[in-house]
Formats: C-alpha cells, sequence, structure tokens
C-alpha cells in the first residue's frame, strides 16, 4: 500500500529568522509551531546554523543542541515530525561556514580530511541527539551544499565528482551511526540536473540516501522564458521529479519535493495562491512522491537587511504569523490529496553522461520537448538513453513507450 504523500514546511523562524539560534527563544519557537501546525501539515524541515553550533572543530556547543532538541520536542507536542539540516551552509543567499574552513584557515569542504573529520562529527552528534525521539524523520546533510563547489559561487570549494561520492558516503554514514534506521539524505539546488560542469551529479543525487530530494524554483529560467503561467513553470516541480527518476537504482524510489515556493516577482504576490495550487496539484500527479515540503514557513522581517528582495515575501504566513492564500491553498492539498496516482507510462530518453546534462535545463531540448508532451496531454516521465532495452527496468516503472527529444519537437506532437 503506497504512503500517504507528506505535507510540510521549511521552518523559518518568525522573530530573527535563523539568528534565532543566537537567542533561542523557546516560547516563540512554540509559537511558530502552533501556526505550522494549525494548517495542517505534518512536518517541519529545520536549519541548525553550522557556526553557532560548531564554531571551532573540535567544538560542538552542548547548549546548541539542547535547543535543538528542545525544539523538535516542542514540534512532537504539537504532532509535527521534524528533518534537521546539518551542514548549514547555505540559505537565502547567505553563507553559513565557520571560521575554521575560510580565510586563514581556508580548507576544502569537500576533501580536506580535518574538516571532514569536523562535519562527520557534527552530523553524528545532531542525529545521535534526535535519535530517541520518535518525531525524528532523520537528517539531511545540508541545504544545496553543491552551490560551494562550482560556479556561480564566487569562491567555489572544486571537487571531482568521485570525491563528492566519497564525501557522500562517508557523511550519510555518520547519520546512520547518530541515528540508526532513520531517513538520511542529501539535497542540492537543481545545477545537480541542469549544470554540465557540477561535481554533484544526479546519479549521485538520486543513489546516495534514503530518497532523492529535488528543490524546484522557477526563478531558474524557466518563468523568465516562459511566464508564471506557463505550462513549464506550473509543472517545473514535477518535472524535477519525474527528471530524477531516470538515475535512480531503484526502480520505485521515492522522491522529495524538498523545497519549492512561488518567487516574486515573477509570481506576484497576488497570484501566489493559485500558482502554488498548480504546482502542488502537478506534483501529486508524479508516482512515488514522498512529500511536499514549502518553502517556507513565515516571512522575512523587513527589518533584518541585504536579502534578495523576493526572500522577504516567500512565507506561507506573514511575520506576524497571519496565513496567506498560499498557505490556505497548501492546508486544502494536504486535507485532500488524491490517492496514489497511475503509472507513468510514456518516458522521455535523456542523456546518461552528466557533462550533457544541460540539454535537460530551461531551454534545453530535453526540457523543452517534456513541456511538449504535458501541453499535448501526456503525462511523461524520463529514462536514461543507456536504459532504454531494459525491459525489466522499463517493465518496473510501467513504462510502455519511450521518445527522444528530438522526434517530439521535430514532430511537434508525440510520435
Amino acid at each position: 500500500m503506497p504512503q500517504a504523500v507528506r505535507f510540510g514546511v521549511n521552518y523559518t523562524p518568525s522573530e530573527g529568522w535563523f539568528h534565532h539560534w543566537l537567542d533561542f527563544d523557546l516560547d516563540s519557537v512554540r509559537a511558530d509551531l502552533d501556526s505550522i501546525a494549525a494548517l495542517g501539515l505534518d512536518h517541519v524541515r529545520v536549519f541548525p546554523l553550522w557556526p553557532y553550533f560548531q564554531p571551532n572543530r573540535s567544538l560542538i556547543r552542548p547548549r546548541a543542541v539542547e535547543q535543538l532538541v528542545a525544539l523538535a520536542d516542542a514540534a512532537a507536542e504539537r504532532g509535527l515530525d521534524v528533518n534537521v539540516d546539518g551542514l548549514q551552509g547555505h540559505l537565502s543567499s547567505f553563507d553559513f561556514l565557520p571560521a575554521w574552513t575560510r580565510t586563514w584557515h581556508r580548507r576544502n569542504l569537500f576533501t580536506d580530511p580535518d574538516v571532514l573529520d569536523g562535519q562527520a562529527a557534527l552530523l553524528r552528534t545532531l542525529a545521535a541527539a534526535l535519535a530517541d525521539r520518535p518525531n525524528f524523520i532523520g537528517m539531511t546533510l545540508g541545504n544545496e551544499v553543491n552551490q560551494f563547489s562550482a560556479g556561480p559561487h564566487p569562491d567555489p570549494d572544486r571537487a571531482t565528482p568521485g570525491e563528492i561520492d566519497t564525501w557522500l558516503t562517508r557523511m550519510l554514514a555518520a547519520c546512520e551511526e547518530g541515528a540508526p534506521g532513520r531517513l538520511h539524505l542529501h539535497a542540492e539546488y537543481d545545477a545537480t540536473w541542469y549544470q554540465d560542469d557540477q561535481p554533484f551529479t544526479p546519479g549521485q543525487a538520486a543513489r546516495h540516501g534514503a530518497v532523492t530530494a529535488v528543490h524546484s524554483w522557477v526563478f531558474n529560467g524557466t518563468a523568465q522564458r516562459h511566464g508564471r503561467t506557463s505550462v513549464p513553470s506550473e509543472h517545473h516541480a514535477a518535472y524535477l521529479v519525474e527528471l530524477s527518476k531516470a538515475w535512480a537504482g531503484d526502480p520505485r524510489r521515492p522522491v522529495w519535493l524538498q523545497e519549492v515556493g512561488a518567487p516574486a516577482p515573477l509570481v506576484p504576490p497576488e497570484h501566489a495562491a493559485a500558482f502554488t495550487e498548480a504546482t502542488v496539484a502537478h506534483a501529486l500527479d508524479c508516482p512515488d512522491l514522498w512529500g511536499v515540503t514549502w518553502w517556507c514557513s513565515h516571512d522575512v522581517s523587513r527589518g533584518l537587511a541585504d536579502f534578495p528582495d523576493l526572500e522577504y515575501g516567500l512565507g506561507l504566513m506573514t511575520n506576524d504569523r497571519k496565513p496567506k492564500d498560499t498557505a490556505l491553498v497548501l492546508a486544502r492539498a494536504a486535507r485532500s490529496a488524491p490517492s496514489a496516482p497511475a503509472a507513468r507510462t510514456t518516458a522521455l530518453v535523456v542523456p546518461a553522461d552528466p557533462s550533457a546534462r544541460s540539454r535537460c535545463a530551461p531551454g534545453g531540448p530535453v526540457f523543452e520537448a517534456f513541456f511538449r508532451l504535458v501541453a499535448d496531454g501526456a503525462r511523461p516521465t524520463t529514462v536514461l538513453d543507456t536504459r532504454t532495452t531494459d525491459r525489466e527496468h522499463l517493465s518496473a516503472r510501467g513504462i510502455t513507450e519511450t521518445v527522444t527529444a528530438d522526434q517530439v519537437l521535430e514532430g511537434g506532437t508525440r510520435p
């Protein structure tokens, strides 16, 4: 029996944003969690900032860990499960890296042995602190850590795909050591699926960890190119869910839509609810969807400086915890999620070679062909070009026909 789709939110504290760890106020956290639980959601994803929790490589602050556990316990009291991002990392355009990895102590985040020891210790410690909590889902290694590994980051920590593979294996093992049997995973922004020189590869995303995570943001060129009400914009999250399945070893591997939001001005506030409704509905039409976790719970206070303007208004709720129309849309979806959708029988062929993954990016032939199929009434998925003759794999996924991007784009419709 397929598991019901989970509905949750990325928790952005209404007071102090993620700097709330410096002045932790459990009463304020409880009020935030009350407003989230009132929507009928079932989980939160939380973000302990790495420099605040591990300011020195050999110092993991016990008080900070206690505060994280207190937050998890407060969530449990309100019926909310908790996923914890460990190496934080990067959030809303700001990098949060401890001083022992930067400037005079500059060391590579993915290859330096001492840094890896410190990272593994933090992940293991956080996981172990929550291991006996029934509402602890598991660890995510960090938020979009792939953005540190290549351009356009201004000071990337370069690594090879092989080195990233080793890093992922070790960090996930540290989570498992701390909390055996929980749902541990890693999560990257969409350069993993779209950028040819990214050392974090689609194969790693779809094979390491308990589930595949995708983060869908239409400011990546999709909404600029096609508009907010277009098929590509409203189906972008579903596209990433289905694109990820091409690389999965397990034909029924769950996919978590772990981040998705309605970014202004490409999606103006007055249209955010409609965009949210369409995005969620199309994602729910993807088989094996683990859950939808919206970005984010509460707006960023305008009293905090230097955020990109779009970041201030992404919350389901205002800074004073009042639900917006988007919150009501997500609440309705959580109450009335449909039963498991049927298999997607038409598979668009995608290149297995990660150096050709830009073909899947906005403007690329795979991207454009996928949405041509959608516009023509199909429910496409994807399959690697190396698997098109693997009858066992195709059958396990319910695929009955495969089609190339060239066939779709040259023919103007399904062949």
